[in-house]
C-alpha cells in the first residue's frame, strides 16, 4: 500500500508540476518548498509530548510529568523500596527525601556531610545512604531511625549495590577500591584496582559484579576470591577511549551496558594527592546496578558539581561473553545515567541540556523528553510501570510513562522566506505510511507573519489539516511562516517523517550593486577561453564587492539553499591596447537568472546608444577604436526576464562613473631650436584632445631618451609648454627629437635640425 500511495503521489506531483510548466513555464522556477526531513531540521523546533527520533521522525512521546520539586539544587541518586516509595538523595547539604504517590516529600535523613551521593534498598526496605566527601554509609530503617552502618575511611563513596547474598558493595575513591559489607555492618576491602576511582557498579543476571573506573575508563569484571578471606580479582573486559565509566546496568539476558564520558589526557601522569574538601557542592556520582542509579564526576579542587568535561560520551553493550558493541555516541552531550524502560529499551540521562534519550532496537535513538534542567543524573523504577528520573540545575523529579502522552504538539522553527511570499499547500508523510485512522489523529496548523518572532501581529493558526497530500489553505501572504503538528490519541506507529510547504516569493527587481570600470587597455574574457601562444600576460582586475545576502544587510546570516547566488567563475584580464572593459556586481533576491543590456553616451549627449544586448555574464569588453575620443558614461540594465513571464519581468539600471576614450596621439606643436655658440635652446608645445600629457622626453642625435618637465613642472594638463637648454655642443649639424605621451600611453614623436657654432678657444 505504501509503495502504491507513493507512486500515486509522485505521479500527482509530477502532473501538477507539468501543468504549471505548460501554463507558466518560467514562473514555475520561482516556486519553492520549505522541507523538514532530518533530525537536525526537526531539532530546531519545540516539542511538547512529541519525541524526535534520530532518523528524523516525530512520534508520540512517553507521558512525562514533573513528579516532585524537592527544592534542592542537585539530585544524585534515586531508589525505590518494595512498597513503591521513592527516595531521592542530593545536596549541597546531605539530605534524603521520601516521596509519596503524589510527590509530596518527607525528609528521612540529613547529615553534616556535603552531599548524599548514593542509595540502596535491602530486602527489608532498609535504606542505605552514602555521603561524600569524607563520608560514611548510613542505615535508615522504614521507621525513620538512622545510624552509621559502615565507615570505609575513604575520601569518596561513589556507588552502592546489593549482591545476591545480601551483602552491600561500595565503590570508592581515591584509592579505587570496592568494599563489601555484611548485614551486620562489618566490612572489608573486596577488590583493589589500579585506578583512582571506582565510579559505578552493577551485577549481571548471573550475579557477577562489574565495576566502571576513572581515569582509565575501564569496564572490569570483578571475580570472587577463590579462597575464603582472599581478595577478588579483576579482569578488564573493555578499555574505552573515554576517561570515566559514569554508569553500568545489566539486563535479564546477560547483557551489560556502560556509559563512558570525557576525553582521556594525552599523557598519563601519576594521580594527585586527594584534595582537601571545600565548602561547595559535592562532585558527581556514577550510576550503580539494579534499581539504584548514581552519578559521577572527575575530582576537582575545589569541587564543582559539573566540572567542564570535553570529549562527549559513548554507550556500549557487552554480551555475556564480553563482546563489545558501541550503541550510541555524541561529541556534545554527556551520559550520566542508564536505566531500562518497561519494554526493555535503554534510557539515557544526559547533560548539559537535560535531555532523556531512548535507544531503539534498530540502532536509532529517540529524544523523548527535555527536562529543562541542566543534567539528568539518575533513574529508578516507579510504581505502575513508570520510570522516575532525577535532574540537577535545578533539582527536579520526573515520571515517564507508562503510556504515551494523550496529546502532543510540535511547533516548527520559524521559517524566513527572505521575501514577501504567497503560501501554498502543506504536504507530509509518515514512514511507513499512515493509515487513514492514524493520519486522522495527526493535525497540522499554519500561520504567517512579517516579524521574526510570532506574536499578536501574526495571523491566527489555520487548520486542522489532516491529508498528507495537502489541502487548500487561505493564508495571508508574508515573509515568515510556522507550522504546528498535533498528535491526538495517536495509535502505535503514528509518525511524521517529512513536512513540506510550498511558497512563491513575490518577484522583486534585480539590483546592480556596483559598476567597476577597468583601466584603459585591458581586455576581459571568460576564464574558459584557451590561452594561445603570444597572448598578452594576464593583469589583475578590479572586481565589485559581493552582493548583500537576500533580504538582509550584508553578512547577517547565510541565505537558504534556494537563494544561494549562482556561481560564476571570475573573468581573466589581459593587456590589449585600445580596449575598454567593465565589470559589475548584481543580484536578484528571487534568485532569478538575469540578462543585461549595455548602453553608452557622450558626456554632453542626451541619447543613450546601444553598445551590447543579451549579455549573460557580468563583464564586457569592447574595442574603442570606433568611438571618437572624449568622455563617456555607461548604463547597464539588468532584467529578470529569463525567469519570469513577460508581464511579470522586472528590470533595473545603473549608470557608471565618467570614463575617457583616448586613442589619438597628442600633437607636438612649434618645435624649434635657437642655437647660441656651443649651446641651443629647444622649445615646443604639446596638446591632447582627451587626456592629460603625462610624460615628455628628448634625445640628441639619436642618443638616450631623457625626461623634460613642462613649464610649471606639473604634467597635469592637456596642453603643456616645454623648454630645455643644451650645452657643450660640437660644431655642426645636430638633431633633437622629442616624444610626448598622454595618460592612455598614446605617443607622438617630432624632430628639429639645427647647427651649432664653433667651439670656444
Amino acid at each position: 500500500m505504501f509503495s502504491t500511495r507513493r507512486k500515486f503521489a509522485a505521479v500527482l506531483l509530477c502532473g501538477a508540476a507539468l501543468g504549471c510548466l505548460l501554463v507558466l513555464p518560467v514562473a514555475a522556477e520561482r516556486m519553492r518548498f520549505w522541507r523538514l526531513a532530518t533530525y537536525e531540521d526537526f531539532d530546531k523546533g519545540t516539542a511538547k509530548g512529541v519525541a524526535l527520533r534520530s532518523d528524523g521522525r516525530l512520534v508520540p512521546a512517553p507521558r512525562t510529568t514533573q513528579f516532585a520539586d524537592p527544592n534542592m539544587a542537585y539530585l544524585w541518586a534515586l531508589a525505590a523500596d518494595s512498597k513503591g516509595r521513592v527516595y531521592a538523595a542530593g545536596g549541597s547539604t546531605a539530605k534524603v527525601l521520601r516521596l509519596d504517590e503524589k510527590g509530596a516529600a518527607t525528609t528521612v535523613f540529613e547529615s553534616t556531610e556535603l552531599s548524599a551521593q548514593a542509595l540502596a534498598v535491602d530486602s527489608q526496605d532498609n535504606l542505605y545512604v552514602a555521603t561524600s566527601p569524607d563520608g560514611k554509609i548510613y542505615k535508615v530503617t522504614p521507621g525513620g531511625e538512622h545510624s552509621v552502618f559502615f565507615d570505609p575511611q575513604r575520601k569518596y563513596i561513589w556507588t552502592l549495590v546489593f549482591g545476591r547474598d545480601g551483602r552491600l558493595y561500595a565503590g570508592t575513591g581515591d584509592k579505587g577500591e570496592i568494599f563489601v559489607i555484611s548485614p551486620d555492618g562489618k566490612g572489608q576491602v573486596y577488590y583493589k584496582s589500579e585506578e583512582t576511582h571506582v565510579r559505578s557498579l552493577a551485577l549481571d543476571s548471573a550475579g557477577r559484579l562489574y565495576a566502571g573506573t576513572e581515569p582509565g575508563g575501564l569496564v572490569v569484571r570483578v571475580d570472587a576470591p577463590s579462597a575464603k578471606g582472599g581478595e577478588a580479582r579483576g579482569f578488564v573486559i573493555f578499555e574505552t577511549p573515554k576517561k570515566e565509566i559514569s554508569s553500568l546496568v545489566a539486563d535479564a539476558h546477560g547483557n551489560l551496558f556502560a556509559a563512558a564520558v570525557g576525553d582521556k589526557p594525552l599523557t598519563v601522569t601519576p594521580p594527585l594527592p586527594a584534595p582537601t574538601p571545600q565548602p561547595v557542592p559535592t562532585p558527581m556520582v556514577a550510576p550503580g546496578g539494579g534499581a539504584v542509579i548514581t552519578f559521577s564526576a572527575a575530582p576537582q579542587t575545589p569541587f564543582t558539581p559539573f566540572p567542564p568535561m570535553g570529549g562527549g560520551s559513548e554507550v556500549y553493550q557487552f554480551t555475556a561473553d564480553g563482546a563489545p558493541a558501541r550503541l550510541w555516541s555524541s561529541r556534545d552531550e554527556l551520559v550520566y545515567a542508564l536505566s531500562f524502560g518497561p519494554d526493555g529499551k535503554l534510557f539515557l540521562g544526559t547533560g548539559s541540556h537535560g535531555v532523556i534519550y531512548r535507544l531503539e532496537s534498530n540502532e536509532a535513538f529517540t529524544n523523548i523528553a527535555k527536562t529543562f534542567s541542566g543534567q539528568v543524573t539518575c533513574f529508578a523504577a516507579g510504581a505502575g510501570g513508570k520510570i522516575m528520573a532525577a535532574a540537577a540545575n535545578p533539582g527536579k523529579i520526573f515520571a515517564l510513562g507508562p503510556g504515551p502522552e494523550p496529546e502532543g504538539t510540535y511547533e516548527s522553527s520559524v521559517f524566513d522566506a527572505k521575501l514577501f511570499s504567497s503560501w501554498g499547500r502543506l504536504t507530509w508523510w509518515g514512514d511507513p505510511p499512515q493509515a487513514g485512522s492514524a493520519a486522522a489523529h495527526i493535525a497540522f496548523y499554519l500561520r504567517t507573519g512579517n516579524t521574526s518572532d510570532p506574536n499578536a501581529y501574526w495571523s491566527p493558526w489555520v487548520g486542522p489539516l489532516h491529508d498528507p497530500e495537502g489541502e487548500a489553505v487561505n493564508l495571508p501572504p508574508g515573509r515568515f511562516m510556522q507550522w504546528k503538528a498535533v498528535f491526538q490519541d495517536a495509535p502505535a506507529g503514528a509518525n511524521i517523517s517529512w513536512v513540506s510547504v510550498a511558497y512563491l516569493p513575490k518577484n522583486v527587481a534585480p539590483v546592480i550593486d556596483a559598476i567597476i570600470l577597468q583601466n584603459p587597455g585591458i581586455r576581459v574574457q571568460s576564464p574558459n577561453v584557451m590561452n594561445v601562444p603570444g597572448q598578452p600576460q594576464p593583469v589583475q582586475l578590479r572586481t565589485p564587492p559581493p552582493p548583500p545576502l537576500p533580504g538582509l544587510p550584508a553578512m547577517v546570516q547565510p541565505p537558504p539553499p534556494a537563494a544561494q547566488p549562482k556561481f560564476e567563475a571570475p573573468p581573466q584580464g589581459f593587456a590589449q591596447r585600445g580596449w575598454q572593459s567593465v565589470l559589475w556586481g548584481a543580484h536578484d533576491e528571487n534568485d532569478d537568472d538575469l540578462v543585461y543590456t549595455i548602453y553608452y553616451r557622450g558626456e554632453r549627449e542626451t541619447v543613450w546608444k546601444l553598445l551590447k544586448d543579451k549579455v549573460e555574464t557580468r563583464f564586457y569588453s569592447w574595442d574603442t577604436e570606433s568611438m571618437p575620443d572624449g568622455a563617456y558614461y555607461l548604463k547597464i540594465v539588468a532584467s529578470d526576464a529569463p525567469s519570469n513571464p513577460p508581464d511579470e519581468a522586472l528590470s533595473t539600471e545603473r549608470t557608471s562613473d565618467r570614463f575617457i576614450v583616448d586613442n589619438a596621439p597628442p600633437e607636438i606643436l612649434n618645435l624649434r631650436a635657437k642655437p647660441a655658440g656651443d649651446s641651443a635652446e629647444i622649445r615646443f608645445e604639446a596638446r591632447d584632445g582627451a587626456s592629460p600629457l603625462t610624460r615628455a622626453e628628448w634625445n640628441l642625435d639619436g642618443g638616450e631618451w631623457k625626461l623634460v618637465l613642462p613649464e610649471g613642472r606639473l604634467g597635469d594638463a592637456r596642453h603643456e609648454s616645454y623648454s630645455l637648454v643644451l650645452h657643450a655642443l660640437s660644431p655642426g649639424e645636430h638633431t633633437v627629437a622629442v616624444r610626448v605621451t598622454d595618460e592612455f600611453e598614446n605617443q607622438s614623436v617630432a624632430k628639429t635640425v639645427f647647427k651649432a657654432g664653433s667651439a670656444s678657444p
